[in-house]
């Protein structure tokens, strides 16, 4: 062969003969290219849109692992054909669904994502791998005639195979937004973790990963986690929580009543700016109150305890117990909440779930003599917001009458901590908040008969405990 030959028969080669197939080719090229700029045309901006393209969305999950077993399918066929021809025959048959399906399920997820209003690092990834897939999956139907008339040996079989390791790699990234994207490597061998999350694993024993952390995951993640991230803000890290979002950071170390995180959540619920938003489940009082003390106290990612709070969660929780039916006080419990001063406000809609004391508004006045005017309620609050009131010593007397009572803020009162004993006897009592009081340490020893106690404040009180030193070793700048 001429060496001007060459290039002739090279072209030959790559390029189809037949006109119809030249015009196949094109128009997959075409459809490739705008797959590709997909991101671009349809931009997610983290806003929902229409109804029916979450209701069709939604489909997503189902269709997705059709495209999945289909390509799995596919060099299962094309190894056996080789013993058996019509086997191959099938595996081309088998290519061209899972291309189809692939499209469908891109198509489903474009919806979920777009109208759902999901955005984030782990959404992009999983859309990027869909239309890669898609593509890689065209390109293996166009090819695979080349393979099998033994002109190109060696591209649709490096082809096929890359799309194994594309494919379980965007179904990480699927899976991660659903479960989490801790979800496959949170059970993984110790040693096998370090290797490969080393610089992205945080302490577990830190009082971050095992307090801080866990209440973001369980109440925040949804809307500010890796599949959606609402204000630019995410607090599934801690890196990106300190990062703050787009109005800027949430959380200033050592400053917890100018961090834009505490005030958000302690607003009153209806107002627009409360969150959790959307309807969604407001912290419990002590999560309020373990964010607060870890701001307060630097907000570090390393240190093991926080002065002054004791958490002992080796203690089993005990399960609620239910509080006998309050409805017919709930024209008086209206009233009270219709007027100035403390409210009784329902924990939930089941009369069983209790109800909760809040003096928020009247906290100054709000004496012993305005407790004891509770004392007819007392059997169905389990929850007592007592902090920064005028309450004494004296008040013990009647607090031992509210049995149901599994948290009991006293924070800044005026107690010294003479009858604190008295309230050893509420066995249901999980949290207790002493800090900014003059408790001592005698006075809180009355309490160690309390099984049930799983949560003591007492920073910035005489009785409060050396902070134990963080731990030794490095460790990693982001969390699990």
């Amino acid at each position: 062969m001429k060496t001007q030959d060459r290039p002739a028969v090279t072209s030959r080669k790559l390029l189809p003969d037949r006109k119809t197939t030249r015009i196949a080719w094109m128009a997959s090229l075409g459809f490739s290219v705008s797959l590709a700029l997909l991101p671009w045309l349809i931009k997610l901006d983290g806003k929902p849109h229409a109804d029916w393209q979450q209701f069709l969305g939604r489909f997503h999950p189902l269709a997705v692992h059709l495209p999945i077993a289909l390509l799995l399918l596919v060099p299962v066929l094309e190894i056996a054909g080789a013993f058996r021809p019509a086997l191959r025959e099938a595996a081309g048959f088998v290519l061209v669904l899972a291309f189809a399906s692939a499209i469908l399920a891109l198509t489903l997820g474009m919806l979920l994502a777009y109208g759902g209003g999901n955005t984030g690092t782990l959404v992009t990834r999983h859309m990027t791998g869909g239309i890669a897939l898609t593509i890689g999956l065209l390109a293996c139907i166009l090819v695979r005639p080349w393979w099998i008339g033994h002109d190109g040996p060696v591209v649709y079989p490096a082809l096929l195979a890359c799309m194994i390791p594309l494919l379980l790699w965007t179904a990480d990234q699927g899976g991660s937004i659903t479960h989490g994207s801790n979800y496959l490597t949170e059970y993984m061998p110790p040693t096998l973790k370090r290797l490969t999350l080393a610089s992205t694993t945080i302490s577990p024993s830190s009082f971050y990963a095992m307090h801080i952390n866990p209440i973001f995951d369980s109440n925040c993640a949804t809307c500010h986690g890796a599949a959606k991230s609402n204000g630019g803000l995410r607090l599934d890290s801690f890196d990106l929580l300190m990062k703050g979002g787009k109005d800027g950071p949430v959380v200033i170390a050592g400053d917890p009543e100018k961090s834009m995180l505490l005030q958000r959540i302690t607003l009153a619920p209806d107002h627009k700016q409360f969150m959790p938003a959307e309807g969604r489940t407001p912290l419990r009082a002590e999560e309020i109150a373990l964010i607060k003390a870890w701001i307060q106290q630097g907000a570090s990612p390393t240190v093991g305890t926080l002065a002054g709070i004791s958490t002992t969660d080796d203690r089993p929780a005990l399960p609620p117990q239910p509080v006998a039916d309050y409805s017919a006080l709930m024209p008086e419990i209206r009233q009270m909440q219709q007027a100035q001063g403390a409210k009784l406000i329902p924990v939930s809609s089941k009369p069983e779930d209790g109800l909760i004391l809040f003096t928020v508004d009247a906290a100054s006045s709000f004496d012993d003599a305005k407790l004891a005017q509770f004392k007819k309620f007392a059997p169905y609050i389990v929850e007592a917001e007592l902090g920064r009131t005028a309450i004494t010593n004296a008040s013990f007397d009647t607090l031992k009458q509210f049995m149901h009572l599994r948290a009991l803020h006293l924070e800044e009162t005026h107690i010294n901590g003479d009858g604190l004993g008295k309230l050893a006897s509420l066995s249901q009592l999980t949290y207790l908040n002493l800090s900014g009081t003059q408790v001592t340490a005698e006075s809180v020893q009355t309490l160690t008969s309390m099984k049930s106690l799983r949560h003591l404040y007492l920073y910035n009180t005489p009785a409060q405990p050396t902070a134990t030193p963080p731990p030794a070793q490095p460790i990693a700048r982001s969390t699990p």
